[in-house]
């Protein structure tokens, strides 16, 4: 029986799953790493399937394939999965790829320190690796340009009426809003409930608001969105994301600390150099440094340095068997009717 067989390491960062595709995953064409997303995605989207969904993976499994950097400033370049596509940035598995990337040799280290430039579908980030007596090393990567694309932006929302957000860019584009404003206090109200909120929204935005990123198309779409607490600006802050159809990062989303971090900036509320903490539903945090940043308004952009750390979770090599009927992968139904009439 002919099969094809894939070969992962497994991490998390914060609680979130990052599987690390390390053998079996076909070259990609493409001159750019964009191309190489869109080739993924149009030629080999059922190997992301198999091992994102059931019953390899589960609806909140997050993924990375490594490759062969396109840009000539690049050490390495990645591409992101999770259970509906492609992400354009992802600081959870960012964080996950520079402990990997020491570890396995993709990069140079002394004594486990590194420095590396990682091309990622938003750009090249910059990741720095320090390792640390008795614990996993600490991983910070410097963003590419973020900022605000939206400020105080009302829209209707089914069950909710009229809310108003913001939008920011920080590596991905996402609706940020404190969850009380829908009267749903972060810290009592039901994760189900918040998640139902979540999707809606991304779901209004989508429909009602053009998004276009200045330099690539490939960019310009809203991946979810960020539910807050109301803490001070000098005091941690929790945060909820919703990605993608509805799947919930356990990280505090490093991609959406630069995007928060960049809001921030744009509202006037902190300057360069201005450190925070952003503690996701695992209850792990990161670490959030606004760096470079001039402008302001939506005339704002900044570099956020976000840290973190990841833990290995395990290895192991997935067959999917050419009989097989579930072997690329399904999602769990909301109900038996909806299988349909196949047997």
């Amino acid at each position: 029986m002919s099969r094809q067989i894939f070969d992962t390491v497994d991490l998390h960062t914060a609680g979130e799953p990052v599987r690390i595709v390390t053998g079996g995953y076909p070259e990609l064409a493409g001159r750019t790493i964009l191309d190489k997303r869109r080739d993924a995605r149009d030629r080999f989207d059922r190997i992301r399937t198999a091992l994102m969904l059931e019953p390899r993976g589960h609806a909140g499994m997050y993924g990375v394939i490594p490759m062969a950097p396109c840009h000539p400033d690049a050490d390495l370049s990645v591409l992101f999965t999770h259970n509906e596509g492609y992400s354009t940035m992802c600081g959870h598995a960012t964080i996950a790829i520079g402990r990997w990337a020491v570890d396995s040799g993709r990069v140079a280290a002394d004594n486990g320190s590194a420095r590396f430039r990682l091309e990622t579908p938003c750009g090249i980030v910059r990741v720095s690796v320090e390792p640390a007596e008795g614990d996993a090393p600490l991983v910070t990567f410097e963003s590419v340009r973020a900022f605000a694309s939206h400020l105080d932006l009302a829209v209707e929302v089914p069950g909710h009426g009229r809310v108003t957000l913001d939008i920011a860019f920080g590596g991905a584009y996402y609706a940020i809003l404190p969850s009380s404003r829908l009267g749903l206090p972060l810290a009592t109200t039901p994760v189900d409930t918040l998640v139902a909120a979540g999707v809606a929204i991304t779901d209004a935005v989508r429909a009602a608001v053009e998004i276009t990123h200045p330099d690539e198309p490939d960019l310009g779409f809203l991946y979810g969105t960020i539910l807050t607490d109301d803490a001070a600006m000098d005091a941690q802050s929790d945060n909820l994301c919703i990605f993608a159809e509805g799947q919930i990062d356990r990280s505090p989303t490093g991609s959406g600390v630069t995007a928060r971090m960049a809001l921030d900036y744009a509202k006037g509320s902190i300057g360069p150099g201005r450190a925070r903490a952003f503690r996701g539903i695992s209850g792990q945090a990161f670490r959030g440094e606004l760096g470079e940043a001039d402008g302001s308004g939506l005339d704002a952009s900044v570099t956020v340095r976000v840290s973190g750390r990841a833990h290995y979770a395990g290895e192991a090599r997935f067959i999917v068997e050419a009989a097989d009927p579930l072997g690329f992968g399904f999602t769990l139904p909301r109900r038996f009717a909806d299988l349909g009439q196949s047997r």
